[in-house]
């Protein structure tokens, strides 16, 4: 059986998009590894599937997948790429959506006139259990070691769990080496999100990701939330901040504890075609 999909990207994160809400078929770990395989799949970061949903007043029900077949319960870039897939496919005209999660429900602005989504990523979490993270205790800053380094990071959850690291020289930092020691780490049991943040000014910030279950990828939409958040958390960033990646720039808004955290961004389809299922 041939199953149509779509390619789309958020500032380069990749996807491929599967309508789910009439047909579908079953995904399983394996063949999520093979349809994000770039030599031998379609290729991408990650794989989103578009699904009814049963709760009332709320439009779809989201679904991700990592590029090694594991389900996730967020991804900021694939939120704004979920938006535009649907009115693109004519399954929606509503501009504002109410999507519902494995970790909550999100609501996607979308703006006809340049494609530009406002996805409310909802309220950061740092308690440590609910990361999760294996901290007693919350704290502004742990650490670990890494290659005979304590490497300091603030942590929590945008949907998923993060850590983020403040350096001065993004460019000439080790992300992957210290990525995968983040994910290796008994600190994390369900692994985790690292950000590498250098601070330009109080309102931008440069930021490379490396995703649990993909590795450094060109943008990552929660990562970016997470960063601003902890910079702003800790006072060395104003509330509205222009996150930029190698992949492009989103804009980060958050007023603080209690608050949830907005992003905006664009996303664009690729190409579309069929695989064999």
């Amino acid at each position: 059986m041939k199953f149509p999909f779509t390619k789309m990207h958020g500032l380069g994160n990749d996807f491929v998009v599967f309508d789910f809400t009439k047909k579908s078929f079953d995904l399983t770990k394996s063949k999520a590894i093979e349809i994000a395989d770039r030599h031998f799949g379609i290729g991408c970061d990650q794989i989103l599937l578009v699904e009814t949903s049963s709760t009332p007043d709320i439009d779809f029900k989201y679904r991700i997948f990592n590029a090694d077949g594991n389900e996730v319960g967020q991804c900021g870039n694939g939120a704004r790429c979920f938006a535009v897939f649907i009115r693109e496919q004519g399954i929606s005209d509503k501009s504002l959506l109410t999507v519902e999660t494995k970790n909550g429900v999100l609501t996607l602005q979308l703006d006809a006139k340049n494609d530009l989504v406002t996805v409310n990523m909802g309220i950061p979490n740092f308690e440590p259990k609910e990361i999760p993270l294996t901290s007693d205790l919350f704290r502004e800053t742990y650490q670990i070691k890494v290659n005979d380094e304590q490497i300091k990071f603030s942590s929590l959850s945008i949907g998923n769990p993060h850590a983020v690291i403040i350096v001065d020289a993004l460019d000439d930092y080790d992300v992957e080496t210290v990525g995968l020691a983040f994910q290796s780490n008994q600190f994390f049991p369900e692994k985790v999100n690292v950000g590498f943040m250098q601070i330009i000014d109080r309102n931008h910030i440069n930021l490379r990701v490396f995703e649990r279950g993909v590795g450094e990828t060109i943008a990552c939409g929660s990562g970016a939330c997470a960063a601003v958040v902890s910079g702003i958390q800790s006072g060395v960033l104003d509330s509205s901040v222009t996150s930029i990646l190698n992949g492009g720039s989103l804009l980060i808004t958050w007023d603080g504890e209690g608050s949830p955290v907005m992003m905006s961004g664009p996303a664009k389809s690729i190409f579309t075609g069929e695989i064999e299922i």
